[in-house]
């Protein structure tokens, strides 16, 4: 039986990430299981396209394309998926680096015929050497990596992660591509779920669909200096709200916030317990953990109620769009 082709796509809207973008195809080139081929997206950059292009010109293996969609993560994602040739679609964050292995653990998953997706493990790298203190692990996906709480092991999800992901090209042709309007654009708010409600969207389309994430599919995720301090923090769990009403008002509430109740009512009780225990012990950032949960409990919260308002009121909206495959595109 012959291995699925697998293309990778990653999207990037910046030349302040140049070397990082450099260093995730540089990631994906280097993999045991090669890669079909890598598709670097931009969004609405001139300067980033023609700086990009000129760099791969001579690089048979990675193709430079622009966004053909409306700005934003999602267009990106599809604008890739509609150009790429391979099976399975993987897509990497662009200021994120992936192990060796991160492919084959990928493709490994793909031999049942019911999985439709594959995530994996995002480790932080953080921009000052170390974890905050007073960061709890439980939030990490603040920063875009696996948190505290996420079943261990290759095991099956609701939804997968989409920094560090891969798709069947049939689960695109079955439920739609990622819904625009819903995820990021740039470094506006940073929304998010996008991930989240295609996957849904998927398993309602496809019943027998399996989803998983291996966490031996490992990537690295940088962090900047600036996402380490609690402004970032709470805006950030302000927008996670935001967006689950959006995926809430989409597929419903039992399904759109089914994960989140077990990580709200065992995960986050569990951790400020053990913030607390720290700080009674006297051990640095006990207490402030403790406190970051809560608070990005009662942010997040709030953040769902407004968007469920502006969601009732027709204030929020989305756009899930099919993909059409593009000339360069196809299957291999």
């Amino acid at each position: 039986m012959n291995e699925p082709a697998v293309s990778v796509v990653v999207c990037v809207y910046t030349e302040d990430r140049w070397e990082d973008i450099l260093a995730a195809v540089a990631s994906v080139r280097a993999q045991s299981r090669p890669a079909l081929e890598t598709l670097l997206v931009v969004d609405h950059n001139r300067a980033l396209l023609e700086r990009l292009t000129k760099e791969y010109k001579e690089t048979d293996d990675v193709r430079v394309l622009p966004n053909a969609g409306p700005r934003g993560l999602s267009a990106g994602r599809n604008t890739g998926i509609a150009a790429s040739h391979g099976e399975i679609i993987a897509f990497l964050d662009d200021d994120a680096a992936a192990e060796r292995d991160w492919l084959r653990h990928f493709a490994d998953g793909y031999a049942d015929p019911r999985v439709m997706a594959v995530g994996g493990r995002t480790m932080p790298i953080w921009a000052s050497g170390r974890r905050p203190a007073w960061f709890p692990e439980e939030f990490d996906w603040v920063v875009g990596c696996t948190y505290k709480g996420l079943p261990e092991g290759r095991v099956r999800v609701r939804n997968v992660l989409g920094g560090n992901a891969s798709f069947r090209r049939t689960a695109f042709d079955a439920a739609g591509g990622f819904a625009t309007g819903i995820g990021r654009d740039g470094d506006k708010r940073p929304l998010g779920c996008e991930e989240t409600e295609l996957c849904i969207r998927l398993t309602r389309a496809r019943p027998d669909a399996v989803l998983l994430i291996d966490d031996r599919a490992v990537i690295h995720h940088r962090v900047p200096e600036v996402r380490e301090h609690f402004g970032y923090f709470r805006t950030r769990t302000y927008a996670e709200g935001l967006s689950k009403a959006l995926v809430a008002r989409s597929v419903g509430a039992d399904k759109g916030l089914e994960s989140e109740r077990r990580y709200t009512t065992r995960v986050l009780p569990a951790g400020v317990a053990r913030g607390l225990r720290d700080a009674l012990l006297a051990r640095p950032g006990g207490a402030g953990r403790a406190g970051a949960i809560v608070a990005g409990v009662l942010t997040a919260a709030g953040g769902y109620v407004l968007g469920s308002v502006r969601a009732r009121r027709g204030g929020a909206t989305f756009t899930v769009v099919e993909i059409e495959r593009s000339a360069e595109g196809g299957t291999a």
